[in-house]
């Protein structure tokens, strides 16, 4: 269950991990301050109007699933006390159509033993437990018992016999109980064939899926396990079974293992992968795919010479000759062509310095390559070293030997400035002058918060620089930087699991002229759970950062234009730049490891020139959706018609804390359904929104017949508006991307989704979507696969205040993405990008919010 998402992070070359929930992996600037405490429930700024969102607080997955009496029953992982992660109960609602929801009471709730993690839901019909009768089946919930002292996950039991109103936690729990940490999320459903009960359940860590079969409920007999396959840059969680027909042909069936995987989803971060094969009753077998051969090219480089030939280095990161595999101190390096590579693990993961190709003239359409290490991106605006600070006014540099008139509490800070590295802490650096704040004082078990006086926002920027865990505000135990206006958390930032402190920086010309305070949290007390702070100033320049990247850069005129990464792995995988925007330009490949803390190397070999582009693993990868914003997919039991429905949590781990909701967090998608269908001579998983949304159609606006050369307009005025259901179909012609943009307002404001036909792609470019400073993971461009159909793409788009699902062709390509657009930007248009399009019809529905 993604909940308390027992994610991993390296901290050491050894690949030792550190278990941390998984909403800890969210990001270091958290968000404005959106909705005023007076605005009425479901009204506030960003409320989704016909997703599903609890009134107040913490949602991610969803649970329990199932149909019963007329009412789908909706469960998710819920914090009753908070808007951040924490005490995992499970929250309750109810429909009838899958659209209108009503919340009801929590269901399960945590207690002083256990938190009460993701699971399902089935009707007891023959009462083998024994919990109700012949005449009142009970509806039974099999959850994962967190054990709140041991950290151990077991599989339990609660019942209800009043139609899930209310639940008793079975006496015998827990009923699996295999002393794991990482043994969560079991999906139950009844097997007609044995007369048995079967649970999906996941080894997370393990990448793998554990099928059970039960009588009863109760005593539970292992039948086999599935995996590792596919996708496994992250841990494997919330999996499903289902059976489904082909085509619609009830006498062809197949079996869908859906897996969701966090991280090193398809988008980045969290995300649903899917399996196709068949179930025999004992064992999952998935569809043979066959080995992978990447496209034939020229190699341009392939490292196996006795040295690096004509590419330069800087530092001491990459040696001075290509490496014969893994180095000194370093896992076993694997997936690398003929005997050498590129590995800047010289000296572990604390050394840094680039590899760099000579200049050479693009002739090609795409640059494959393989590529691995460490997951540390590049993020443009950073720069090579920490220079001097912008000029502005000092509010703290903590040079004097006191806090000055900061307040503290709790033992973490001390009573005065650190002067650097604390006993038994890794070298600390980067800070400036000779003190800093410093929370490691008697080790990471330490807590407390650093305050300082009120001061006025008068500059544009809060620039600091800041180090230690990566534990943001909003998360269950923080280290982070806060700054408070009106009593109100409206920004944050913490650091990234490393001792090297960094620039910062918080807009806040918003804020201009408020008073506000600036709050140093340590509140935890596991590892990395310190924060480290320095140089706290405000600026009408907004502060660099150094880069920390480990990626595989491609420099156009001095300027990184294409960018890859490694996944945390000492396994390389391909990896693929699209060249042909800079044919005949001049170009240099660059190796950039800038990074000293976990995972802090790159690896990389066979630069090969091709005409078509290789595919990684990720992308050889089945996804339900590729989005960034949809996981902990499951499906409903029980539905009638044998309908499969499917609902997963509209968010990502990477930056589910920090999103800018309030008094709410978290949100799932429209409910789908979902179907197998033959495409493009392979079975596809598909899916569409429930017909019950167009119950809430109002007011349609219609275009037809319209081409679009080389630019974009308004659809007529009635398009307009914050949640729309839009179907539309273009004939292709010319153009190179064509498509809507939807949200779209004042300073350039817009939300795309496009069709690229020179990838044949479906894309959402959320970049100029609002709100999109929060974290740096959350602004970028998701893509799917995506072929026309005679000459012809189909989209179905939904728009709520706060996100787009876009359902293309026949639902084979879904991209669904949260968005964060200033509410007077409503606007939708059509346009094309070098060359034309013909609109062949639109229809632009308004959608009643289901809240009424």
């Amino acid at each position: 269950m993604s909940s308390r998402r027992i994610s991993r992070h390296a901290r050491v070359r050894t690949i030792a991990t550190v278990a941390t929930v998984c909403a800890l992996s969210a990001a270091p600037l958290a968000p404005r301050a959106v909705a005023a405490d007076s605005d009425p429930p479901y009204t506030e700024t960003y409320r989704p109007q016909f997703h599903f969102t609890p009134e107040k607080n913490w949602m991610n997955d969803p649970n329990g699933l199932v149909y019963y009496k007329g009412e789908y029953h909706l469960f998710y992982q819920y914090n009753p006390g908070g808007n951040s992660w924490g005490d995992m109960s499970w929250g309750h609602a109810v429909s009838e159509d899958l659209v209108h929801w009503k919340q009801l009471p929590l269901a399960l709730s945590y207690d002083d033993q256990e938190m009460v993690f993701s699971g399902s839901a089935v009707v007891d019909w023959d009462n083998t437990t024994g919990f109700g009768s012949e005449t009142n089946p009970p509806m039974v919930a099999v959850y994962t018992s967190y054990d709140k002292a041991t950290g151990k996950q077991a599989q339990a039991l609660a019942y209800s016999t009043d139609r899930g109103r209310t639940w008793t936690k079975y006496q015998g729990n827990p009923v699996i109980d295999i002393g794991s940490t990482d043994f969560r999320d079991p999906k139950v459903q009844w097997y007609a064939p044995t007369r048995s009960w079967l649970m999906t359940v996941s080894l997370s860590t393990g990448h793998k899926v554990r099928f059970y079969s039960s009588k009863n409920l109760k005593d539970w007999t292992l039948l086999s396990d599935f995996g590792p396959s596919g996708a496994t840059g992250g841990v494997w969680e919330c999996p499903d079974l289902f059976p489904l027909a082909v085509d619609g042909d009830k006498k062809k069936i197949k079996w869908v293992l859906v897996v969701n995987v966090n991280p090193g989803g398809i988008a980045g971060g969290s995300a649903a992968q899917y399996f196709i094969g068949d179930f025999d009753g004992t064992r999952f077998t998935a569809e043979d795919k066959g080995t992978y051969t990447p496209p034939a090219g020229t190699v341009v480089q392939d490292f196996e010479g006795t040295d690096f030939g004509s590419w330069t280095t800087t530092g001491t990161a990459f040696g001075q000759a290509p490496a014969a595999g893994a180095l000194d101190g370093q896992g076993t390096v694997d997936g690398f062509d003929g005997k050498g590579l590129a590995n800047s693990f010289h000296s572990g993961d604390g050394t840094t310095g680039t590899l760099t190709s000579p200049e050479f003239t693009v002739d090609s359409e795409y640059l494959n390559f393989k590529v691995g290490g460490g997951r540390h991106p590049h993020m443009d605006g950073t720069v090579p070293e920490q220079g001097p600070p912008p000029a502005g006014t000092v509010l703290a540099d903590f040079e004097g030997g006191t806090y000055g008139d900061w307040t503290t509490t709790g033992d973490a800070f001390g009573t005065a400035p650190a002067t650097g590295t604390l006993p038994d802490q890794q070298e600390v650096s980067g800070f400036l002058g000779g003190g800093l704040v410093n929370s490691y004082l008697g080790g990471d078990s330490t807590t407390g918060t650093l305050t300082s006086p009120e001061f006025t926002l008068d500059k544009d920027y809060v620039n600091f620089l800041v180090g230690g865990g990566n534990h943001p505000a909003g998360s269950d135990t923080p280290t982070a930087v806060e700054l408070i206006v009106d009593g109100t958390v409206v920004r944050s930032a913490t650091g990234q699991d490393a001792e090297a402190l960094n620039w910062a920086s918080w807009d806040v010309k918003d804020l201009a002229g408020k008073k506000a305070q600036i709050r140093i949290v340590d509140d935890n007390t596991g590892g990395w759970g310190h924060i480290n702070v320095d140089q706290i100033m405000l600026s009408d320049t907004q502060a660099r950062p150094m880069s920390q990247e480990t990626s595989v850069n491609l420099l156009v005129d001095g300027k990184v234009v294409r960018s890859a990464t490694g996944s945390n792995s000492e396994t390389m995988d391909w990896a693929s730049f699209d060249m042909r925007p800079y044919l005949g330009k001049k170009a240099q490949v660059q190796l950039v490891d800038m990074n000293t803390a976990g995972w802090g190397h790159i690896l990389a070999d066979t630069f090969t020139a091709a005409d078509t582009p290789a595919k990684s693993v990720l992308q050889r990868a089945d996804w339900a959706d590729h989005g960034k914003d949809y996981y902990a997919a499951v499906s409903w039991e029980n539905v009638p018609d044998g309908k499969r429905y499917m609902i997963g949590w509209m968010n990502n781990w990477d930056y589910a804390g920090s999103i800018p909701t309030s008094p709410w967090r978290g949100a799932q998608s429209i409910p789908r359904e979902m179907a197998l269908r033959t495409i493009d001579g392979r079975i596809r998983l598909t899916s569409k929104p429930v017909n019950s949304v167009a119950s809430l159609r109002q007011d349609p606006a219609s275009t037809t017949g319209i081409t679009v050369t080389n630019t974009s307009e308004p659809l007529t005025g009635a398009a307009a508006g914050k949640a729309l259901d839009i179907e539309a179909t273009f004939a292709l012609k010319d153009a190179e991307r064509f498509g809507l943009k939807v949200r779209t307002g004042a300073g350039g404001e817009e939300t795309v989704i496009g069709y690229d036909t020179t990838t044949q792609e479906l894309y959402v470019d959320r970049t100029h979507s609002g709100a999109v400073d929060f974290n740096n993971s959350f602004p970028g461009v998701q893509t799917a696969p995506l072929k026309a159909d005679n000459g012809k793409v189909k989209l179905r788009i939904l728009v709520d205040w706060s996100s787009v699902e876009v359902f293309g062709g026949s639902g084979e390509a879904v991209i669904t993405d949260q968005i964060f657009p200033d509410p007077a930007g409503q606007g939708v248009r059509v346009f094309a990008e070098n060359g034309s399009v013909r609109l062949d019809k639109a229809v632009v529905w308004h959608l009643d919010s289901a809240h009424t």
